[in-house]
């Protein structure tokens, strides 16, 4: 049986941004710092797959189906995978892990909630995606007015931000960074350091002899 469900959730950068959007609500003109009120808005979208399982794992036929579902949502990464519920064997989470691998993507640790029940000898599988876009950009429709605040532009940011948002390759990352291990491997890090010191100077071999015969 197969089920699938999209829930979208819009998530802001920053509360001083929620802020700021909802202080040019009624007039963008009055804002005269150089932080800009057009700032990227991520959403998330989560679909749902049931698959028929059990504790020995996940039929041929349904891998095969889960992993043509994958295919079809053009997976990768980004993109969010996670089981729902706690009651999947650890063969069916190996068996989902192993074609979510083939796409470049990890299980994730919970998941969102969703929608109705998962059919019994089912397990849901939830892809969340991101997508991240600046709402009404490009604004230039007070730029023509008297500026007696000497505030920034309505369009002001929409340039960058809407770029930024476009590139992004993960825009969960606008929300919150990558988190790091907090270890430095000192051999990475000096690398570039080495060979910058190790290269020989270009000028140790002398000025090249330049005939001007003809």
């Amino acid at each position: 049986m197969r089920f699938i469900q999209a829930r979208t959730i819009a998530a802001p950068l920053g509360m001083s941004f929620v802020l700021l959007l909802g202080a040019c609500g009624s007039t963008n003109m009055d804002n005269r710092s150089l932080y800009s009120v057009n700032q990227p808005l991520v959403e998330r979208t989560n679909f749902t797959f049931d698959v028929q399982s059990d504790a020995s794992g996940i039929p041929v036929s349904g891998r095969q189906r889960l992993s043509a579902w994958f295919e079809g949502m053009n997976i990768g990464y980004g993109d969010r995978i996670a089981i729902e519920g706690d009651t999947y064997s650890a063969a069916v989470r190996s068996d989902i892990a192993a074609i979510a691998e083939r796409y470049g993507v990890l299980l994730a640790e919970g998941a969102p909630l969703t929608a109705g029940t998962v059919p019994i000898g089912s397990t849901r599988i939830v892809v969340t995606r991101s997508t991240a876009s600046v709402p009404g950009c490009p604004d230039w429709s007070k730029t023509a007015e008297i500026n007696m605040q000497n505030a920034t532009s309505t369009n002001y940011g929409c340039a960058i931000n809407s770029n930024l948002a476009a590139m992004i390759a993960n825009p969960e990352d606008l929300i919150q960074g990558q988190q790091g291990t907090g270890e430095t491997v000192v051999t990475t890090s000096t690398k570039a350091i080495k060979s910058y010191r190790d290269q020989e100077p270009t000028g140790a071999g002398g000025l090249p002899q330049v005939g001007t015969g003809g």
